[in-house]
């Protein structure tokens, strides 16, 4: 029979992530530090908004663009936050997840050979969406001597005539890197003048530990260059309700929904009326969540360190993406030997990029009992293979 798949898919990568963890499946007392998923249930005012939704028989469509209320109360939670107004008739689009807004705005923006801009390590769904879309990825590779962080000369290097956009994801996952207000305008400087759009994925901006977190939209000049992503998954601990949002410039908004009105229709009512809630009356749960988070990061990070697993402090999010060096193994051998010996599943590094074959990728959104367990295994496994 002749291959009928498009080339684009026959050679599209499978998750790095996802390929992984078909190994976990069906194995016992396993610490998985891998999924990158709260811990923490959704907060209880959130579910009980949603049971009353569907007693209330709210089981339809919605707009498009998703329930009105919903668009409002971002655009007001946005508007008292940041003291910037979004428009939530035209500027306003709510998807499942930012993994679709994402999908959305390149499908929206690029044509054949145009350049999008993106930071390794990254998100696994990056670069695929884009090939997806006919684009090419300009890879600027960042280090772990720098903090992960992305250089402003190194943006003004990559770009080109061809670059339609760039893809900023603070705080980041895999690394934790994020940014200051100070090194945003640095960014943003470099950015100034140049007729491209700048995608930030800030999903984990409300986890952020060590220094306010800033929009970039809200900086000078940028809120119409800038299409901003967020939802409710991470700090809301809302990962399996798939409610995300995009706000930016009503001509790309427009051109998403397009795309978003033939393909998912609308995202689910339920989690929508719930994400309402979460916005009116679950703030203070956040900052609960993200306390603990913080408590479990310091003493993560110690303790990799400690054993000798090389860490550097995650600003935000809540990974570690630490060197395994010490041991000479290569990102996967050490990962499936971990899994295997220890039982503790953990993320090669080169599932976030090709140059980062040092590294594994590790979620401390688990509770500290696992988390001082997992540090006993990895330390005694690292010990008995360190070069």
């Amino acid at each position: 029979m002749p291959k009928k798949i498009s080339d684009k898919v026959q050679f599209l990568k499978p998750s790095g992530i996802r390929e992984f963890f078909d190994l976990v499946i069906g194995m016992d007392d396993v610490i998985s530090l891998g999924v990158g998923e709260p811990d923490f249930p959704t907060p209880w005012n959130i579910i009980e908004s949603a049971i009353y939704s569907f007693e209330s028989g709210y089981t339809s469509y919605t707009s498009n663009k998703g329930l009105f209320e919903l668009r409002a109360e971002i655009s007001k939670n946005i508007k008292k936050r940041y003291g910037i107004y979004y428009d939530p008739e035209t500027e306003i689009l709510i998807t499942v997840g930012v993994s679709e807004a994402s999908d959305l705005a390149m499908r929206a923006l690029l044509n054949k050979g145009d350049e999008v801009i993106i930071h390794e390590p990254c998100y696994v769904a990056y670069e695929p969406l884009i090939t997806l879309s006919d684009g090419k990825t300009v890879i600027i590779k960042t280090s772990a001597e720098n903090g992960f962080k992305l250089p402003a000369e190194d943006i003004r290097n990559s770009l080109s005539r061809k670059t339609k956009g760039m893809l900023l994801n603070y705080p980041c996952n895999p690394t934790g890197a994020s940014y200051t207000k100070k090194e945003l305008i640095a960014i943003s400087n470099e950015l100034k003048g140049r007729d491209i759009v700048i995608i930030t994925d800030e999903i984990y901006g409300d986890l952020t530990y060590d220094f306010e977190h800033t929009p970039l939209f809200t900086l000078p000049g940028m809120k119409e260059k800038t299409l901003y992503l967020n939802g409710f998954s991470k700090a809301y601990a809302m990962t399996g309700w798939r409610i995300g949002y995009a706000c930016g410039p009503e001509w790309l908004i427009s051109a998403m929904n397009k795309i978003h009105q033939y393909t998912m229709l609308c995202a689910p009512i339920t989690g929508q009326i719930a994400s309402i809630e979460a916005l009116k009356r679950s703030y203070n749960s956040v900052l609960e969540m993200k306390n603990e988070y913080r408590r479990r990061r310091n003493l993560f990070i110690e303790g990799l360190n400690e054993i000798g697993i090389k860490a550097h402090m995650p600003e935000g999010a809540f990974y570690s993406f630490a060197s395994i060096s010490k041991t000479g193994m290569d990102s996967k051998t050490f990962a499936k030997k971990l899994l295997h010996s220890e039982k503790v599943a953990v993320v090669p590094g080169t599932a976030f990029g090709s140059g980062y074959d040092g590294f594994i990728r590790m979620c401390y959104a688990t509770n500290t009992d696992k988390l001082k367990e997992a540090l006993l295994r990895i330390g005694r496994f690292v010990k008995k293979h360190a070069g």
